[in-house]
């Protein structure tokens, strides 16, 4: 049976499973290149969900299962994000869960009492990701301990780096523009770190609704704000920001990586190069 832990505990008394090396695997692209940077050569790092799904409604498939029971351990986001895969696991295997968004404060979804679960859009608090994994994969394999911690200094100062970035370069954009309207209101974290006001038409992508209210709502407040630009994004279907575009006639400026990383390759294939890539979108629409 796959060994969980509680959003609010780091698993104990681990082993690697075998004399191979490190093998983890992650729920979202995000923390596997988070996790890559930790582990570095001392490991292999996978992820479940493909670039492009939504993880809120992925379901495992026999060859995911089958990765998860074979790995050392499984790193989630948690606060409610992947539910519909750990509710997926049952009774297989052995391999340990581990909860990446431990001890990271948290933002509530508007009107409710749970989480908003993308913490890591605020960069300071994908560092507490990244302290987490480290912790977790130097129990697993104590002969390597201080490698991974060295790494984890080193990617922990790369995401300092990235925090400043962003900080300098949003100071561009004008204060009446700071609001970011999306389909899932996914950047609240972001906005509170770096000074957004942020909308959606959904909370979240397993609330998806887009009614004629939502939208109607949504197409109020870029009017009032008289907004230069909107958003779509990568993992989400266009069409609903396209008809607020259309009623609107405000343009969309581009897609943001919220939910997963981009394709190898593209400008938003690694955690620090997407959040760049943000960064400039944003100053590109909304300056």
């Amino acid at each position: 049976m796959i060994v969980g832990c509680n959003q609010s505990n780091s698993p104990t008394g681990l082993q690697v499973q075998s004399n191979d090396e490190l093998y983890v695997i992650t729920t979202l692209s995000i923390l596997a290149d988070m996790a890559k940077n930790v582990v570095g050569e001392y490991g292999k790092v996978e992820y479940i969900v493909p670039v492009g799904n939504n993880p809120e409604d992925y379901e495992l498939i026999p060859s995911d299962i089958r990765r998860i029971d074979d790995a050392d351990v499984l790193f989630v986001n948690g606060l409610g994000l992947e539910e519909t895969i750990i509710e997926s696991l049952g009774n297989v295997g052995r391999t340990q869960i581990a909860y990446v968004t431990d001890g990271v404060p948290t933002i509530n979804l508007i009107g409710s009492s749970d989480p908003d679960p993308h913490a890591w859009l605020d960069v300071s608090l994908a560092k507490i990701y990244v302290e987490n994994i480290y912790k977790i994969v130097a129990e697993i394999d104590p002969a390597n301990s201080q490698h991974y911690s060295t790494n984890a200094d080193a990617y922990i100062s790369e995401l300092n780096k990235l925090d400043s970035y962003i900080k300098d370069t949003l100071n561009s954009i004008p204060e009446n523009n700071r609001v970011i309207v999306i389909s899932e209101n996914a950047m609240k974290y972001f906005g509170d770190a770096y000074g957004f006001h942020t909308e959606g038409i959904w909370e979240l992508n397993s609330h998806e609704e887009g009614t004629p209210q939502q939208i109607s709502r949504i197409i109020e407040i870029v009017n009032d704000r008289n907004l230069p630009a909107i958003f779509s994004e990568t993992t989400l279907d266009p069409r609903y920001m396209e008809m607020i575009s259309k009623e609107t006639g405000v343009p969309i400026a581009g897609s943001l990586y919220t939910d997963a990383l981009g394709y190898k390759g593209s400008e938003g294939d690694t955690y620090i190069k997407m959040m760049k890539y943000n960064t400039n979108l944003l100053v590109e629409g909304l300056r």
